[in-house]
């Protein structure tokens, strides 16, 4: 008995518990707030560093790439280096590039710096799960979980917020510098108490696997980033990176099926809970990051909403969605089903996007908004914990870190190809709701008639000659199309995230769990 309780692993109490979860969350909390405070900020970037629109919008996918390549080798490394060093080392880094983002004085200095900063930052992410699990015991896993899950949630929902903010108050130099501070004292708190010991490697080390992973994944990102800026497949960049994800994603599966000691072990999706779970945080992400992308870009785009007004109604859902984190937790652990509580939180979410995509017009006001946020809020609420529980459930040692790794980095994955999927179709539908609305205006159309004639007699008023009220005119009719269309199309954008859901909503059913079954992890080393 003795030699098992030995083995036994051993967990964090009082106010050690506390300190950990507070750093790893706030980490976690930064490194996803930095995904998309940057948004809000490229026009003034552009100006201040003399760039074009394309130059910086490399700003934004450097972090990306580096940030979707580094976090499923993070479990690989945080064996090689102890979970202690290598989580202490990120956050050092992650600073230290935030301040040289900051300081940057020109463009392609601070697309590299971001690149080295979504290094550190998206080590951040998959660790800080991995460290919440060795950190609270098996019978109290969900409520890490559940913390860990408001986390992801706030970040991205922040970030938009923040970063206007800043941008608007200060310069956009703060919303790197912001995070000096805080990454300062994070470092402190995790070379204190953070644990992790090394692991020693059985057989050689897996470059082969390391190479085809950045390729392959830092080749997609890039083309999920770049498509719709460079029409997609009419451009030779987006061809040559297509080529590259397809056959780097490929090499990269068969390497890490075969080899002894794979750097990112796929041989956990075997497990068919972790194959489920990692499908349905892909879907989260997807839900996620999407939604945060039309709301704000429907209200300042349409209906002339600040930064401010627009992420106050944001913040309500957010913190909502926090509080159920713990619920569900709660009622994960006295047995509910997760299948139960995903099938009720995506139908939320589900439910959210058509009314959206129902109250999404010009006269809508912070009411229409409120109360799908609201909606929304509690079924992101009854996503993460069950997902998560269901992927990490049963798992031992290594197999924890792997499949944190991996379903975090599906889940940031799932985010970059809803974005590439719903910026292609709300441009592509544009121009198709353009040419149908244009359609209706002709000199047999009544209404249109009425409302050219109005237009110019106002102009003809104002003391524009006929010729110049005509051509305004139709300038105006012109411009009110071009606007319908775009309104009409982002609130179907809406509309297809919930179709997505939808149609991975039914994967809940092949997940493994006895009716009743608490889900837990035991054995982490």
């Amino acid at each position: 008995m003795a030699a098992i309780a030995g083995a036994m692993p051993t967990y964090e109490v009082g106010a050690r518990k506390w300190l950990i979860t507070i750093t790893v969350i706030t980490c976690a909390i930064m490194e996803l707030i930095d995904t998309s405070i940057v948004n809000v900020a490229t026009r003034q970037i552009a100006g201040n560093l003399g760039a074009t629109v394309e130059e910086t919008a490399w700003v934004i996918t450097a972090y990306a790439i580096s940030n979707i390549i580094i976090i499923p080798l993070t479990g690989f490394l945080g064996d090689v280096f102890g979970r202690k060093n290598y989580f202490t080392a990120s956050i050092i880094l992650f600073t230290v590039a935030s301040f040289m983002c900051g300081f940057s004085g020109s463009i392609w200095t601070l697309v590299a710096w971001r690149f080295i900063q979504g290094i550190g930052g998206g080590a951040l992410l998959a660790t800080a799960q991995t460290v919440l699990v060795e950190t609270f015991p098996p019978e109290e896993l969900d409520k890490a979980n559940g913390i860990f899950g408001a986390g992801i949630v706030m970040g991205p929902t922040l970030g938009p917020v923040l970063g206007g903010y800043l941008t608007d108050n200060y310069s956009w130099s703060w919303i790197f510098y912001i995070n000096i501070p805080i990454g300062i004292a994070a470092a402190i708190l995790s070379w204190k108490f953070i644990k992790g010991a090394k692991t020693k490697l059985v057989g050689k080390v897996d470059y082969w696997g390391i190479a085809a992973l950045v390729v392959g994944i830092g080749s997609l990102q890039m083309l999920l980033e770049e498509g719709e800026r460079k029409d997609w497949f009419s451009s030779k960049l987006i061809i040559i990176v297509a080529i590259l994800a397809v056959a780097g994603i490929g090499l990269f599966i068969v390497r890490e099926l075969t080899a002894k000691n794979p750097v990112v072990d796929l041989r956990v999706l075997r497990f068919r809970n972790v194959a489920v779970g990692s499908a349905l945080r892909f879907a989260f992400g997807l839900a996620i990051y999407c939604s945060v992308f039309l709301y704000p870009v429907f209200v300042q785009s349409f209906l002339g909403w600040n930064a401010t007004r627009t992420g106050l109604l944001i913040l309500p859902g957010a913190l909502i969605t926090g509080m159920l984190m713990g619920v569900n937790g709660a009622l994960v652990k006295k047995g509910i089903s997760p299948k139960a509580l995903l099938l009720f939180g995506f139908g939320m979410v589900i439910l959210y996007e058509y009314l959206s995509y129902r109250l999404a017009t010009q006269a809508a006001g912070e009411w229409d908004f409120l109360w799908p946020q609201l909606i929304r809020g509690v079924g992101f609420g009854f996503i993460f914990v069950p997902a998560a529980s269901l992927t990490l459930a049963g798992l031992k040692g290594k197999d924890i870190g792997q499949a944190s790794g991996l379903s975090n980095m599906l889940q940031l994955l799932g985010g970059s190809v809803g974005l590439a999927i719903i910026n292609t179709y709300v441009t592509r539908r544009i121009a198709v709701h353009y040419n149908d609305l244009m359609g209706n205006v002709s000199f047999y159309n009544p209404a249109s008639n009425e409302r050219m004639y109005n237009i110019t007699s106002q102009l003809i008023a104002s003391g524009k000659s006929p010729e110049q009220a005509k051509q305004m005119a139709m300038g105006v009719m012109n411009g009110s199309l071009s606007v319908q269309s775009a309104v009409i199309s982002y609130s179907e954008g809406f509309m297809m995230i919930g179709i997505i859901c939808a149609a991975i909503l039914p994967l809940v059913f092949l997940s493994k769990i006895k009716k009743g079954e608490s889900l837990e992890v035991g054995g982490v080393h």
